[in-house]
């Protein structure tokens, strides 16, 4: 690792002495408003729909435009700070971030939004992988850095945990763009402490860094999930809005593949992928996060527009899933010890399965007893299997591909949060419109525009009015209910799967600390307290968020 001489006595300062746990305070800052920003937007959905009206698809992209566009450009930066700089990718993202942060605020139509949301994914993006890379950097001993990744997680979960019902307070008091002001204040902090106390640090990679490489990974990656959006949104398996897409990213990724593996200093080592634990545990990463953000986001429109919970009311819903998960990766590391990776991440994902299953009892009265305990049962599977999973992908990788390794996980993670955002979201409209598009007794283009979200349902119906409107209100929120339970079925079948694919993992934890309990071969060293390692360039370590 090399850098410039002041960077190199920042680096040596904040490694030898206790200015490190400073520069954690300052990491953990930046975790927390990626963390609180992936959440915080989620019980302002019905507000943003009343006051933007978005199409179905445009509500999508609105959620989901952040992490998928930040997914989409991990591998590029993370790749980028290590030849040229973490801190100063770190730094130009702090400033990305708060711009961000203010377009969004003030926006004023979805498509403004929709390119706020994206450009606050590349801040994010820039954010991620460099934080954890300068950490590694400046905790050298695996004991300190085992500590200081378990306060970083302790932080993702806190944001988390934070991000609805802080989204609640304000859009209660103020309005809902003023989820995204709380980014500015923080990042004029940050910004100029950060240039100040952060050490410089480069990745030991030689050779040139493949930029085309980079671009084909964002765009396949972009590519194909468009094409999946286009399709859940009800386009035909013949249209080239949603055909076109799809192909262009398959064939994107699969000359990034392709690439690679014929480069002398690639991006990312495909042969990683050839190891039946390695490719596992990324499937297990987007099976987990597919499950969880999707239904995060239905059930957040559950809450409050069939329930006719306040956004505050709907943040303090979701704590429990929260603090279930910060107490799974509290207790990861024992738990991973004693029965393996393939016994953790399978029973994490049947827990989770009977937790969706339970949550089919659902209806259209509030049983805060059966939500509570659903979302308990889910937060900790869930967060369980992320752990198993992550230790044993870093676990597996080479020493010298542990940072390509932990890129791979991350935009494992990001991509499974978008990619359940719209497989789920349109398995909920394919299930929730059709009793709407055929109600008799309501105009055809009355009951279509209902049949586009519920929250516009409501809208229409109260525009109605009458006998009419009363029917459609009922009739679109019975037919969400029944939309709801079709998705949880659908999801706790794609987590049974996952229980089926975790069969593939090792029985045991190979280690090398603990050898009594661990006696297998060394392996490539691993801290994982919670639910990620910091390799060289991974992304956030948050806690089933």
């Amino acid at each position: 690792m090399s850098g410039t001489t002041t960077a190199g006595a920042r680096l040596r300062a904040a490694g030898g002495g206790a200015n490190r746990w400073v520069v954690l305070v300052v990491l953990c800052i930046s975790l927390l408003l990626v963390a609180l920003d992936a959440t915080v937007l989620h019980v302002a959905v019905p507000a943003v729909t009343e006051d933007l009206r978005p199409t179905g698809v445009e509500l999508l992209w609105i959620v989901d435009a952040y992490p998928l566009i930040c997914a989409s450009l991990l591998i590029l930066f993370g790749t980028l700070g290590d030849r040229f700089g973490r801190r100063r990718v770190l730094l130009i993202g702090y400033g990305i971030f708060g711009l961000a942060s203010a377009v969004a605020a003030l926006a004023t139509t979805p498509e403004v939004l929709i390119g706020a949301r994206a450009l606050l994914g590349v801040g994010g993006a820039m954010i991620m992988p460099a934080t954890l890379s300068i950490l590694r950097a400046v905790f050298p001993d695996r004991r300190e850095r085992a500590m200081a990744i378990g306060i970083w997680t302790a932080v993702a979960a806190v944001g988390a945990a934070t991000g609805p019902v802080l989204g609640g307070f304000l859009v209660e008091n103020f309005w809902w763009g003023s989820v995204f002001l709380i980014n500015i204040p923080l990042m004029a902090l940050i910004l100029p402490v950060g240039r100040w106390l952060l050490p410089e640090s480069r990745g030991g990679v030689d050779g040139p860094w493949d930029v085309l490489g980079a671009l084909m990974a964002a765009g396949g990656v972009l590519g194909a999930v468009l094409g999946v959006k286009r399709l859940g949104a009800g386009d035909s398996v013949l249209d080239v809005k949603a055909v076109g897409p799809l192909l262009l990213g398959g064939v994107l990724l699969a000359l990034f593949v392709r690439r690679q593996k014929r480069r002398e200093h690639p991006l990312i080592d495909m042969r990683m992928f050839a190891r039946a634990t390695f490719s596992t545990s990324v499937g297990c990463i987007i099976l987990a996060m597919l499950a969880l953000v999707g239904l995060e986001l239905i059930a957040v429109q559950y809450l409050q527009l069939v329930l006719g919970l306040s956004p505050l009311e709907t943040g303090l819903r979701l704590l429990p899933l929260t603090f279930a998960a910060m107490a799974a990766g509290a207790t990861g590391s024992h738990t991973l010890h004693r029965v393996g990776p393939r016994r953790m991440v399978a029973w994490g994902f049947v827990l989770t399965a009977a937790a969706v299953l339970l949550l089919t009892l659902m209806g259209q009265h509030d049983r805060p007893w059966l939500l509570t305990t659903g979302f308990v049962l889910l937060g900790f599977g869930l967060q369980t299997t992320l752990f198993g999973a992550y230790e044993s992908m870093l676990s597996e990788a080479p020493p010298d591909q542990a940072g390509g390794a932990a890129a791979i996980g991350e935009t494992s993670y990001q991509l499974g949060a978008g990619m359940g955002i719209a497989l789920l979201g349109s398995v909920m409209n394919a299930a929730y419109a059709p009793a709407l598009t055929s109600l008799s007794g309501v105009p055809g283009s009355v009951g279509a525009a209902a049949s586009n979200s519920l929250g516009e349902a409501y809208q229409v119906a109260d525009r109605l009015g009458g006998s009419s409107g009363e029917m459609l209100r009922s009739t679109a929120r019975h037919s969400f209910v029944n939309g709801l339970h079709v998705t949880l079925l659908v999801s706790a079948g794609l987590l049974l799967l996952g229980a089926l694919a975790a069969l593939r993992l090792p029985r045991v934890m190979e280690c090398a600390a603990a050898a009594e309990k661990c006696p297998a071969p060394r392996r490539p060293e691993v801290s994982l307290p919670a639910s990620r390692e910091p390799a060289e360039a991974t992304g956030s370590g948050r806690a089933a968020h």
